[in-house]
């Protein structure tokens, strides 16, 4: 394939274009049908943030880090840099719409001597990015099927790592066969899908304040003020640490960029995915999280140490009840796999994208359309099969599996942080589309990559000072080893990565090389039958 001229194929200035036009100015031929309509790309993001659903699966990395205190001020503030994120995300997201997108970009807006591995890199960190991110979304729907079953059981039930497993291997399953619908038919199940997710919400913060017996009512002075830090850090860099919550729970700025080309309208409409759902989801989580500091009681260590094993069916049994905590968890499990099922269509979005550039071994499989549903269906299982592997890391024990938590939000921020960098330091021209930030565009990209940098940094440290073995944080490992094999895969002497991969290829050139061999074709068949 002939490789990416970024003279030819310059970003698409702010004019309005036809999709399919604009799709080829970036070098590519329209393979998806467009399917999505703004709405429904919004609903996707959004069905990924989750709000309710993914607090409860991050909840337990909150409260050890500064009681309510940190539950509502940790998550405003995280959530403040978020929306700075979003910013400088969409404004990306507006100029160059495409599947790749991160790793494009960064092949992009990079300097011609760096461009090659950046973007090799990057498509990799991307990739691992969704691979963990599938494994902690399914395996926190896995943990909270089974935090069901034991209070369904009155304590009886208590699962063990092997049946949580097997659990979570189910879930993938199932995802991967739904995830490989009709196009058409995913962007339906996103109305049904943002539905849920606010009737939850609303279900969420009614049934706490009318059902929490009175000796668990916290003041606004407790709520809003009382920092409790039981990790052993100190009380400083313990709020910090609370930032996971939002950051998992407020992420995958990049899923709608994946979908792009099943949009229509993408330039726009990705802009307005990225924003609306990064601003409602940290709205709405953030009043989750107030909610929640009102109503959970002062016997912290109770709620972190109780059987169930989850803070917030926990604090809903302390509220509502067996019965109710059972019917409100029957929402929070339903919401997750959405969000499950979510993530993976967007993951194999960016695998197709990054295989049709050749960056991933068995490409020539992994860039494959089904003719019937118009999806990636080898990409979908591939992914889950890569998920359902990593998640073997949860028999090394419960930090382990914190690992692939924090592995996910590192590797988003390393390769969300790229692309914006070097758009400003790789020396090439934006062209921006119609979503343009002006003047503001270079504070936001700087105080988005600085926050970004910062968080990496904090994510690496393990969770409690002075870590033995067990208590390690296994996230620079497992990310270290990524970047690591990458590096080896590219520079791997004759066969590397670095004797064949371009960066982005014109696949819209080969199209039309390909139409024009069939046309000289029919015409020699034709000047035989005329001889």
């Amino acid at each position: 394939m002939a490789s990416f001229n970024t003279k030819q194929h310059a970003l698409p200035v702010s004019k309005d274009v036809n999709d399919e036009e604009l799709l080829a100015r970036l070098g590519y031929k329209q393979e998806f049908k467009r399917d999505f309509s703004r709405i429904e790309l919004f609903a996707l993001s959004f069905s990924i943030v989750g709000v309710v659903q993914s607090i409860a699966a991050v909840l337990l990395f909150s409260i050890p880090y500064g009681g309510p205190a940190a539950m509502i001020w940790g998550w405003f503030t995280c959530a403040c840099f978020l929306v700075v994120v979003a910013l400088a995300m969409a404004e990306l997201g507006s100029a160059a719409p495409t599947a790749g997108g991160l790793y494009y970009w960064t092949f992009q807006f990079s300097s011609p001597k760096y461009r090659k591995l950046l973007s090799w890199l990057i498509g990799y960190i991307n990739t691992s990015a969704y691979i963990a991110g599938l494994a902690s979304v399914d395996w926190g729907a896995a943990t909270q099927i089974m935090a069901a079953a034991n209070i369904g059981t009155d304590g009886q039930f208590v699962a063990t790592n092997a049946q949580v497993y097997g659990l979570y291997c189910a879930l993938l399953v199932i995802h991967a066969i739904m995830a490989s619908m009709a196009t058409k038919l995913i962007a339906r199940l996103q109305h049904f899908f943002i539905f849920l997710n606010i009737a939850l919400f609303v279900i969420v913060i009614i049934a706490l304040p009318a059902s929490t017996p009175s000796a668990l009512h916290n003041t606004p002075a407790y709520a809003f003020g009382h920092f409790e830090n039981v990790s052993g850090w100190p009380n400083g860099y313990a709020f910090i640490l609370s930032f996971l919550a939002p950051a998992w729970t407020v992420a995958g700025f990049d899923t709608s960029v994946h979908i792009s080309e099943e949009a229509r309208n993408a330039p726009r409409a990705v802009p307005f995915a990225i924003l609306s759902a990064t601003i409602l989801g940290s709205v709405l989580g953030w009043v989750v999280n107030i909610v929640v500091a009102f109503y959970i009681g002062n016997d912290l260590g109770s709620i972190i140490g109780n059987p169930i094993g989850q803070p917030l069916a926990t604090i809903f049994f302390n509220s509502v009840g067996k019965k109710g905590t059972l019917a409100i968890w029957a929402f929070i499990v339903i919401t997750l796999w959405m969000t499950g099922m979510d993530y993976l269509i967007a993951g194999s979005r960016q695998l197709f994208a990054f295989s049709r550039d050749h960056g991933l071994p068995f490409s020539g499989v992994l860039y494959n359309i089904n003719p019937r549903t118009k999806t990636p269906v080898n990409a979908v299982f591939f992914l889950a099969i890569m998920s359902l592997l990593l998640g073997l890391i949860s028999f090394a024990g419960p930090l382990a599996i914190s690992a692939v938590f924090t592995m996910s939000v590192v590797c988003q921020y390393i390769g969300f942080t790229t692309p914006i960098v070097a758009r400003w330091v790789g020396g090439t021209k934006f062209e921006p589309g119609p979503f343009y930030l002006g003047r503001l565009s270079a504070p936001v990209a700087f105080v988005a990559s600085a926050y970004m940098l910062f968080m990496i940094i904090v994510f690496l440290f393990p969770a409690t000072p002075f870590p033995t073995s067990h208590s390690m944080n296994y996230t620079v490992v497992v990310v270290g080893g990524i970047l690591t094999l990458s590096l080896g895969y590219y520079f791997f002497p004759k066969y590397g990565g670095m004797y064949w991969f371009k960066g982005p290829v014109e696949t819209i050139r080969n199209q039309a090389e390909k139409e024009v061999d069939a046309d000289r074709g029919s015409d020699d068949e034709k000047g035989v039958w005329e001889g």
